[in-house]
């Protein structure tokens, strides 16, 4: 069964960008903290924002943070997100979580494509069948030592199982759907952004960028006006493996 990019802003930092502003009036101003929150108006926060953008100085977006609820996005996608380190990550385990029908993402590639759609469904449902058939196994071997030891039979049935689906799962292909919630300062928000916003990254992590973006614009939209690949604020930093369509992708990240 394919599944659906879903993607929710779940929790964010109240007065964003007055406090990321308000930090900034710190940094320049001679104020001490009764009066950091002062004459911060729509305007004068915007115009400490935007200094902060001018001079590169991130620092200060570092004091408010977004959570993200994601689903409908594979294991091959998680891999990648979970090195963005400066994060929070909580993700649905297929240690304690028993699928009995795991559902999966299919690249496009493969979607358009009939014949390789047959052989890619194929191979899911087989990995279903198979690990069905391991938890079964798995599942009576465990029991049987359990009783063996002593155990009632509650309390070996719900151990078997548990101690069964922690092995089966390693058949598990890295198309598998799961969730996760994730959360990250503004900061790492943008360098993520630079990173998976780029045409050079994987289309999946660059589709789940982009939606995430979205969402933060329309609580911060000051910070991240200038958020998306490199390219949107400067020169592109991919040398000979640039996509060379900067100004495409420029138009359509101030747009987005």
């Amino acid at each position: 069964m394919g599944a659906n990019l879903k993607v929710e802003l779940i929790a964010y930092t109240p007065e964003a960008e007055k406090i990321v502003a308000s930090a900034a009036k710190l940094c320049y101003s001679r104020v001490g903290i009764s009066e950091i929150g002062e004459n911060l108006d729509k305007e004068n926060i915007e115009k400490f924002l935007n200094m902060l953008l001018d001079l590169g100085h991130e620092s200060p977006v570092e004091h408010v943070s977004f959570t993200f609820a994601i689903e409908g996005v594979s294991r091959s996608l998680t891999h990648q997100l979970v090195r963005h380190r400066i994060a929070s990550y909580s993700q649905q385990s297929q240690r304690y979580v028993k699928l009995d029908q795991f559902e999966y993402i299919v690249p496009p590639s493969i979607e358009e494509d009939e014949r390789a759609r047959e052989l890619f469904i194929k191979a899911m449902e087989e990995d279903q069948r198979v690990y069905n058939e391991l938890v079964d196994i798995l599942s009576k071997k465990h029991y049987e030592k359990l009783i063996s030891e002593g155990k009632n039979e509650k309390e070996a049935k719900r151990l078997s199982e548990k101690m069964a689906i922690e092995d089966a799962r390693y058949v598990f292909p890295n198309a598998c759907e799961t969730k996760i919630v994730v959360t990250m300062n503004a900061r790492s928000l943008l360098n993520f952004f630079r990173h998976r916003c780029c045409n050079r990254a994987q289309w999946e992590i660059h589709n789940l960028a982009d939606e995430m973006l979205k969402k933060v614009r329309e609580v911060a939209p000051t910070i991240f006006k200038f958020a998306g690949p490199s390219c949107v604020y400067d020169k592109c930093h991919e040398g000979s493996m640039s996509c060379g369509k900067m100004m495409e992708v420029r138009e359509r990240y101030l747009n987005l």
